[in-house]
């Protein structure tokens, strides 16, 4: 070799030297990682591929980390023939495991394959694929494709701001920095994805190209808000750069400049966004917007308020309170003010109109001696009919009368005494009536033997069991105008009284069947004033005068009655069959006799008189009760000597059933069949009562049939004016029967749902699968094919009958609530007889599930006198997975009206919403 020669080769030797130093002295190379990993490697382990550790170039500490400042750069194995032993550069050991395999270089590296885990100092990190560096402090790891082709074990990270999901992820142990692909997390309601990523060593994470939504298909979601740029802070808030939306991957033409998630784990204040509409007689408007204050962890406030551009407005307070264990409730206050048409023309008009609506629940545990309970519902005439949200509220809507209640029970402890204060107010909105009765108390005790001995020797004695009880009242009650009620005075026109009720009876046993029923009563009013009438002879007419004063009012009655009970038994015959075992009969007769005197005799004073001469020259004694206006009424006229008669029947059949345990089933044929009628001796005239009658049938076991009626038994003629009066002649003397239907009535309700006629189909079903569980030729299931079945997408849902094929079932409902009574109407003079009429009240409501997500409602009521539909109120609502539709109008009558809305479900964003709203005031009639 020559000198030229051997010079190139020292030349080459040395460089080829260096260069296999300056290797050694890197990093490791990932192609120098794969060979290296088939020799640990199984050979059925074809996941076993290299990761690249390259991090892409961002603006952020991650990219220029210790990878480009590492002390293996300039280590000493490339100048000192000892080399010195590495670093670590971590501070807490790091756990890590795979299920499949881990391969260790001597690079300081470790590749995990297969459900690999890492932890370290608080952070854990799962992935199908994981490789570490040690020197670097880096971890990546990334999924792998399945058979199929789709990725699963994707890298999932976990630390104290929270746990998040990836395509790829690379992190780095000392800065606590990295850089994430596709992230996937969940930020209060809703769900962070996509975009490139950075994560801060302060848990702060800074994203491009991501999505924002609250559908939880992170693979497709139904909609987002598209963000180009925004900040993270976990658990606290998001804060992004202009954003649009997405809707079906459909980019839509609504943005914002920016954005701001709030995210709180606490209970908190915030603003109520307010509802954006139009109407075409009040204007565009701004509804149910306010603050919500979250006063403490037992009471809460919203305050909203409405606004509209034609001068309308009102503001709302709701709030709810609870105690554990003690008591819950809320309270709404509402105020209205509504002006429609234009001031100076003759449509303008304003309008005024509140709400108060109260309920408190007490626990009774908290105090089970007292309780305090309250259901307040109480409106002005017009703010159901001005009030946008009770358009589609069918009970609310079609209430005629509202009622207020407020009560405060004490029951003394081991006494029968009790007290309690009520108020309460009834409402008709149809005219505005309002009765008012406020404070009401009543004092009661309950029945007691005074005559009962502590210490019992012997048999016990007949007036041991004399029995009596106590009830005292005082109300304070007024009838009038809602708009009067402030005017009222207190002494004039409020009636006020007190009431005492003390009953004594005692129960006897005689000939072992007959039970014998001795009781006294004697009831006591008490008033401050009364009211005399005098006929005035120059105007001719009643005047009446209010005399003030303290007056007793008091009236009592003795009584006895007797009843048994008698049973009969019948056996049908067998040639029709042994299915009817026998048929029970119960007959319960009861006849009582009661006596008092005449309380408007003139010795008592209950009862007065005045007297006129009328038109044909005859004097006329008119007989009246100062009293009859009090709020306890007054006493009755003449004697009472009654004997009453009452009889009640139950009818009962027992069948053979192979459905008891015993052989045998009761059936009900006739639960009650009662009748009574009385016949008063003291009375000169009138002594017959009408007949009363009533029945009860179970027809099916949640389905009864009860029907009352008053039978009348005394005939009619005419006066002298023309006018139809009551004549002391029983019906049966004239030979028109024991009297004439003059009421009865029924109601009824009843409701048809896919379980109804499902009966009859039972025993068939159950005996089709018994068959094919019977079957000896019958295939065996694949038990490889189970698992996917039962895990296919959509068929969670779907149901298989015995015949092998899915059941296509519609759940549905319809509720009848039907009424019917009659009376007596126009008096028939040909015939002497009262006419009958017919008062009829029908009532339905329905839904209907057409598909999982599409359902249908609907409630309406029937005018029968008007011949059509008085009310109706029909809803249309869509599961739209992570949205929500509905549509609600109401198709008839003077409040015809529509209501279109769609939201997203979840509260974070609710105001992503549309709202179309028609109403009666927007109904113009231009002809």
């Amino acid at each position: 070799m020559s000198k030229e020669s051997k010079k190139y080769a020292i030349l080459l030797s040395l460089l080829f030297s260096s260069l296999f130093v300056s290797l050694i002295a890197q990093d490791r190379h990932p192609s120098y990682s794969a060979a290296t990993s088939a020799d640990s490697t199984p050979a059925n382990d074809s996941s076993a591929t290299a990761l690249p550790l390259a991090v892409p170039a961002l603006p952020d500490s991650t990219g220029v980390d210790s990878l480009a400042a590492d002390s293996l750069s300039n280590d000493s194995l490339a100048t000192d023939s000892v080399p010195k032993k590495k670093k670590n550069g971590l501070t807490s050991v790091v756990d890590y495991q795979a299920n499949d395999s881990i391969v260790f270089t001597n690079g300081n590296e470790v590749y995990m394959y297969g459900k690999g885990v890492v932890q370290f100092d608080g952070m854990e990190l799962n992935a199908d694929q994981i490789e570490m560096n040690m020197d670097s402090s880096q971890v990546y790891a990334v999924g792998r494709p399945d058979t199929v082709g789709d990725i699963v074990g994707r890298p999932v990270f976990k630390d104290k701001s929270g746990e998040y999901e990836s395509e790829t992820m690379h992190y780095n142990f000392k800065t606590k920095k990295g850089y994430i692909t596709n992230i996937v997390t969940q930020q209060g309601e809703g769900y962070l994805t996509g975009g490139q990523t950075k994560k801060m060593d302060n848990d702060e994470f800074y994203m491009k190209d991501g999505k924002y939504t609250t559908c939880d298909n992170h693979e497709h979601p139904h909609f987002y808000l598209q963000l180009t740029q925004a900040k993270v802070r976990p658990k606290k808030n998001i804060v992004t750069g202009p954003a649009y939306m997405v809707l079906a991957d459909v980019p839509l033409p609504l943005a914002i400049p920016f954005g701001f998630f709030p995210f709180t784990e606490k209970y908190s204040s915030g603003i109520i966004m307010p509802t954006f509409g139009d109407e075409l007689e009040r204007g565009y408007y701004l509804r149910d917007g306010g603050y919500y204050f979250a006063i403490n962890d037992y009471v809460d406030l919203a305050l909203t308020g409405e606004i509209y551009t034609k001068g309308s407005w009102g503001v709302n307070a709701r709030s709810a309170y609870i105690k554990r264990y003690k008591y819950s409730g809320n309270v709404d206050l509402s105020f209205i003010t509504t002006i429609t048409g234009d001031k100076g023309l003759p449509d303008y008009s304003k309008m005024k109109n509140f709400k108060v609506a109260w309920t408190h629940t007490q626990d009774t545990k908290n105090n089970p001696n007292m309780s305090l309970s309250a259901s307040v519902n109480y409106t002005t005439s017009g703010y159901t009919r001005n009030d946008l949200n009770s358009y589609y509220n069918a009970n609310a809507f079609t209430e005629n009368t509202k009622s207020s209640t407020v009560n405060m029970t004490y029951r003394v402890p081991n006494s029968p005494w009790s007290f309690s204060a009520t108020a309460n107010v009834t409402q008709r909105t149809q005219d505005s009536t309002l009765n008012v009765s406020f404070p009401n108390l009543t004092i009661s005790m309950g029945q007691v033997y005074p005559f009962k001995r502590k210490t019992v020797v012997g048999n016990e004695r007949w007036y041991e069991r004399i029995q009596l009880s106590y009830s005292g009242r005082f109300q304070n009650s007024i009838l009038t105008k809602q708009d009067q009620i402030l005017k009222s005075n207190l002494i004039k026109d409020w009636r006020n009284g007190m009431y005492h009720n003390i009953p004594i009876s005692a129960t006897f046993n005689l000939f072992k069947y007959l039970n014998l029923t001795a009781s006294f009563n004697f009831t006591d009013r008490m008033y401050t004033n009364k009211v005399m009438q005098d006929w005035d002879t120059q105007q001719a007419r009643v005047v009446r005068d209010t005399v003030y004063g303290f007056y007793n009012v008091y009236n009592y009655y003795g009584s006895l009655s007797a009843d048994t009970k008698l049973y009969g038994f019948y056996t049908p015959w067998k040639i029709f069959g042994d299915k009817v075992q026998a048929i029970r009969h119960i007959f319960t007769p009861t006849i009582s006799f009661s006596a008092a005197p005449d309380f408007s005799a003139p010795r008592y004073g209950f009862w007065d008189s005045y007297s006129y001469v009328n038109e044909y020259g005859e004097t006329v004694t008119t007989k009246y009760s100062p009293f009859s206006n009090g709020v306890y009424g007054t006493v009755s006229q003449g004697r009472q000597g009654t004997v009453s008669f009452a009889v009640s029947n139950n009818l009962e059949m027992k069948v053979k059933s192979d459905r008891d345990s015993t052989g045998v089933r009761k059936i009900s044929l006739i639960e009650n069949l009662s009748a009574n009628m009385s016949y008063n001796m003291a009375a000169d005239s009138m002594k017959w009562s009408n007949l009363n009658t009533s029945i009860l049938i179970k027809l099916t076991k949640n389905f009864n049939l009860q029907m009352s009626a008053v039978w009348d038994t005394y005939t009619y003629q005419l006066d002298r004016y023309g006018n139809p009066v009551r004549v002391n002649k029983p019906r049966w003397t004239v030979g028109k029967g024991i009297g004439r239907l003059s009421s009865t009535g029924t109601s009824f309700s009843y409701t048809f749902n896919n379980d109804t006629f499902k009966k009859k189909d039972k025993d068939s079903d159950s005996k089709n699968t018994q068959q094919q569980r019977q079957q000896p030729n019958a295939l065996p299931t694949d038990p490889n094919s189970g698992d996917e079945e039962e895990e296919a997408p959509g068929d969670s849902d779907v149901q298989f009958g015995p015949d092998g094929y899915s059941i296509w079932e519609i759940p549905w409902s319809l509720s009848i609530n039907y009424s019917v009574n009659y009376g007596y109407g126009t008096f028939n003079k040909k015939k002497m007889e009262y006419n009958g009429r017919f008062t009829q009240n029908l009532s339905l409501s329905g839904n209907i599930n057409l598909t999982k997500n599409w359902s249908f409602n609907f409630s309406a009521s029937y005018d029968f006198n008007a011949k059509k539909i008085a009310y109706m109120n029909c809803n249309v609502t869509r599961d739209m997975h992570c949205w929500s539709m509905s549509a609600s109008f109401v198709p008839v009558g003077p409040y015809k009206s529509y209501n279109f809305h769609i939201s997203v479900k979840s509260s974070l964003l609710q105001d992503l919403k549309y709202d179309k709203h028609g109403n009666s005031y927007n109904s113009l009639d231009w002809y």
